[in-house]
């Protein structure tokens, strides 16, 4: 079976979609990358950075040939980039996407693609920084990491097989799940995170003398936090996007805080240190898997 891709289209040439035009095109030369989207002028710079090899804004045109499509747009513009592609679609062209939560884009994909929904991989790469924009794009940003992909029941597999295939190029380790766990995984491990980190900043930059909290903040703090320079936009659709699985989460940590607050209220020596052994234990071990 085929697993090249000769020619890939990016919608939404940022941080994800530009590593991995930069990515497969280290990986496969001679691949031709188009991006389009809504903004000529980032498109414009993509080309001129060379993450893409052209663009186009007339999406007939871009369209042309193009043998998959990926949809690397914040998930909360997902549904309007399907329609806006739909009337360009064929039955040859395999489409994917990397946002980071699978249920709402699975449903939408359903409702707008119509007979393409079976081209339609549904993907999230586990990587990223806080940074965002063409600019910030390296080829190398997918390597040792895991990408979760989540085939529906209408999902061809040999479409599944190849966008596989596009990550392992990329240096990805590749894993299949349903969309409902992939929500649920990336509620605690992702999305719950970058919450606790927007939330304790907010909260600092509230006090009266935010300025000298901010001046002595130490290592510790700037690596907690460091995810709260990421994009409000983005992460204001994904928790949306994730309402449920996400609340469940906090409330989950909520529940555990107030614990912890409730020993330290109590002075109960045994249970905080109980309650600290327990997670650098947890987190000695993931560090070192």
């Amino acid at each position: 079976m085929k697993t090249q891709f000769n020619k890939i289209c990016i919608f939404g040439v940022g941080l994800i979609g530009g590593s991995l035009a930069r990515a497969y095109k280290k990986a496969n030369p001679n691949v031709t990358i188009v991006g389009i989207g809504r903004n000529e002028s980032h498109l414009r710079k993509a080309q001129e950075l060379g993450v893409i090899d052209s663009f186009d804004m007339d999406f007939s045109i871009a369209l042309e040939d193009v043998d998959l499509l990926v949809f690397a747009m914040p998930v909360g513009s997902v549904g309007i980039a399907f329609e806006s592609v739909k009337k360009h679609l064929n039955d040859s062209m395999i489409l994917t996407d990397v946002g980071s939560t699978k249920k709402n884009v699975v449903e939408q994909a359903s409702s707008v693609l119509g007979q393409f929904v079976k081209n339609f991989v549904p993907g999230h790469p586990i990587a990223g920084t806080e940074k965002s924009g063409a600019e910030s794009a390296f080829a190398e940003l997918f390597e040792q990491r895991r990408v979760i992909l989540t085939p529906t029941k209408l999902t061809d597999s040999k479409a599944t097989e190849r966008v596989s295939a596009l990550w392992q190029a990329c240096g990805a380790e590749v894993i299949e799940m349903s969309t409902e766990h992939h929500d649920k995984v990336l509620a605690a491990t992702s999305h719950l995170p970058h919450m606790l980190a927007f939330s304790l900043v907010d909260t600092l930059s509230k006090m009266n003398d935010k300025q000298e909290i901010f001046k002595y903040a130490a290592g510790g703090f700037r690596d907690f936090t460091r995810i709260a320079s990421s994009s409000p936009e983005m992460w204001q659709d994904i928790c949306l996007a994730n309402s449920d699985a996400l609340i469940e989460m906090i409330t989950q940590f909520q529940s555990d805080l107030n614990n912890l607050t409730k020993a330290i209220k109590d002075t109960d020596k045994e249970e905080v240190l109980k309650i600290f052994n327990r997670a650098k234990k947890a987190r000695d071990q993931f560090c070192n898997e």
